[in-house]
């Protein structure tokens, strides 16, 4: 071994420094004039121009592999500052003494999202374990020119790099090569005892969207103990009081053949009995709502009822035993087939096992089965002794229903705003995942909502919109009538194609998507047209149809696709759910009333002076003659019709004035 190399072995290890701030000025303060110059380069040549002999380099043995692989620490880091240096020589940006971040501010850098307007960003001082690891400069891929130069245009502080790097360590995980999964999420926002909405988000996109209010609160899935109001033998229907503004819709098909008056035999090819042989008004049915009451229609009913579980789907008067058609792994369905075997429901009750099932022990089941049985042994109770029309049970409110129909193993977290509300979703989650206890979570900021705080705001207000923008800069216009919803889809601005072809391809594959993801936020039901752009290969229609029926797998609601004719027309049929947040929280426009459009200002006003000329033809005219008008009507009049009105009237001499209505659109 060297000399050089005896020297460095021996040499006594030297404390580890602070990391010092980086000097924003190339000049010396006054301060650092007696600062001891580094040992470095510059410092060898000083010590030579003063005479004193320059200080021996180090030479250093050889790393370790770990030493090898460790990246030399940035200038300057290894220099600390002088001791007897005072406070105010501390260059400006170095890190301050600052409190340690508060759970939501970790919470906010860890999902990327910026801290508020006006708020400092505040970092923790990094205590001596962790000033070597700071020291450390990360290492980088080669980056382009212009990355380069916006990189050392504008570097990045201390705080937004920690917070980059705790967003990157604790960011929810990507679908990359991997195949992995998108993250989904659920938040919850109440307004106790008046508003709930849910929403859910896959990969921070907004997938569905459910509101409830307290003043239009859902009935569907409530069951009544209602009576026959009459009996419709065109349409084979019973309209059904259950104390509802309007009556239920009551379908010969939906009728058990329990609440059968006598008996009737069927003919040949019938399958049910005529409605008016077998009901008669005023009879006594427990009915449960299976469809909310739209516009000017009243609600569907059913007399075969069912109780929704967590596993288990309760059904009455059908001896129905199934597995849901979800569930596609067939050593799964036949252990749940089993399991139901096992259970041995009585007679006159179904089980149909949903989705959250898979996987779930019996004893789990078998605890998910007992509660609805009893549950219905309560609801036949009640019935039995509360006089029609009546309330006989309530579905749970929506924060608690989205908990249970909702939430699966895919669902990561779960946000809400409301701590009562969260205590419930925790009790609930506790029993169905009890691996994962921390999975509720509460939104504690006053200064946001929970849609700003997450960026849902947006995409939730883009549901009430007409228009939806594409990536590629597309446009799907939803209009709806009262037979069906039609979708047309504009190309828009798209360049970069190096033919039409492809670009109707490629515009026609992100409407599909988007429909379909569309159709689910606004609960969309019935009969649905969409409009593609033309395409004229079978082999992009083809591809453009598979992208749209794959779309609408994760659609809760059953649909029905067509494929798409020689007119670029596609049909579908999708099933209504429930009432749909757009449905309960707009109302028709007063001024339009609801159609979108309205006469023009010219028009109203020729219809204005058309009533004015006739009654200033009647004999005995009063003068002055008021005519009241808006007041967006009456302004137009003025400014525009004023010489004409004059004139009118002063070929009977009379005064015309026009006065503002303020209870005229």
């Amino acid at each position: 071994m060297t000399d050089s190399h005896d020297e460095s072995s021996s040499a006594p290890a030297e404390a580890p420094q602070a990391p010092a701030a980086t000097a924003l000025s190339a000049s010396p303060s006054p301060t650092d004039q007696n600062a001891a110059p580094p040992h470095g380069e510059n410092g060898a040549q000083d010590a030579a121009a003063d005479g004193q002999p320059a200080p021996k380099k180090r030479s250093r043995g050889r790393r370790g592999g770990r030493g090898r692989k460790r990246k030399p620490a940035a200038p300057g880091a290894d220099a600390a500052p002088s001791p007897t240096q005072p406070e105010e020589a501390a260059a400006p940006g170095a890190p301050q003494n600052a409190a340690p971040r508060s759970e939501a501010q970790a919470i906010d850098a860890a999902y990327g999202l910026a801290p508020e307007a006006g708020s400092p960003v505040q970092t923790q001082q990094p205590g001596p374990e962790a000033e070597p690891a700071l020291a450390k400069k990360r290492s980088r891929g080669r980056r382009s020119g212009k990355a380069k130069a916006e990189a050392e245009a504008e570097p990045r502080g201390a705080a937004a790099q920690d917070a980059a790097e705790a967003a990157d360590e604790a960011a929810p995980p990507q679908k990359g090569a991997e195949g992995k999964k998108k993250p989904k999420k659920m938040f919850i926002g109440v307004l106790p005892g008046e508003l709930v909405e849910v929403v859910l988000t896959e990969d921070g996109a907004v997938q569905e969207y459910y509101v409830e209010m307290l003043h239009q609160a859902k009935t569907k899935g409530n069951i009544y103990k209602g009576y026959i109001h009459n009996v419709d033998s065109a349409l084979q229907a019973a309209f059904i009081n259950y104390g509802a503004e309007r009556n239920g819709f009551l379908q010969i098909d939906e009728v058990h053949p329990e609440y059968y008056q006598g008996s009737y035999p069927l003919k040949k090819g019938q399958r049910f009995p005529l409605i008016q042989k077998v009901l008669r008004p005023g009879q006594e049915v427990l009915v449960q709502v299976v469809k909310e009451p739209t516009g000017k229609k009243g609600a569907f009913v059913t007399s075969y009822l069912s109780l929704p579980g967590r596993y288990f789907v309760y059904t009455l008067g059908r001896d129905q035993q199934g597995v849901s058609r979800k569930i596609e792994d067939e050593k799964e369905r036949e252990r749940l087939k089993g399991c139901i075997d096992q259970i041995s429901p009585p007679e006159g009750v179904g089980l149909i096992v949903r989705t959250a099932g898979i996987g779930r022990a019996k004893t789990e089941l078998t605890r998910d089965y007992k509660y609805l049985h009893r549950l219905w042994g309560d609801i036949r109770k009640k019935a039995q002794t509360e006089k029609a029309p009546a309330l006989v049970y309530k579905e749970m409110e929506l924060s608690v229903r989205a908990a249970r129909d909702y939430l699966t193993q895919e669902v990561s977290e779960i946000w809400v705003d409301d701590p009562d509300t969260a205590q419930q979703i925790r009790e609930y989650v506790a029993l169905a995942f009890p691996k994962s206890p921390d999975m509720v979570k509460v939104h504690t900021d006053h200064d946001r909502t929970l849609w700003e705080r997450f960026g849902l705001t947006r995409q939730v207000e883009q549901i009430y919109s007409r228009e939806v923008t594409l990536p590629s800069g597309g446009r799907l216009v939803f209009d709806h009538t009262e037979a069906l919803t039609s979708v047309d889809i504009n190309s828009g601005k798209i360049g970069g194609e190096q033919s039409f072809a492809k670009m109707a391809l490629k515009t026609n594959a992100e409407a599909a998507q988007e429909i379909a993801r569309q159709l689910r936020l606004r609960d969309i039901g019935g009969q649905i047209v969409i409009d593609f752009i033309e395409m004229k290969d079978n082999k992009h229609l083809r591809e453009v149809e598979k992208i749209m029926r794959q779309a609408l797998k994760s659609d809760r609601a059953r649909t029905d696709v067509s494929g798409i004719s020689p007119f670029g027309l596609m049909e579908l049929v999708r099933q209504r759910l429930g009432s749909s947040a757009i449905s309960v929280s707009t109302e028709p426009c007063p001024c339009c009333g609801g159609t979108g459009i309205r006469r023009n200002l010219e028009w109203q006003a020729m219809q204005t002076m058309k009533t004015i000329h006739r009654l200033l033809g009647k004999p005995g005219c009063p003068s002055p003659l008021q005519v009241h008008v808006g007041q967006e009507l009456a302004l137009y009049m003025l400014n525009n019709k004023r010489e004409l009105l004059t004139a009118m009237g002063a070929r009977v001499d009379v005064r015309v004035e026009i006065v503002v209505d303020p209870r005229q659109p």
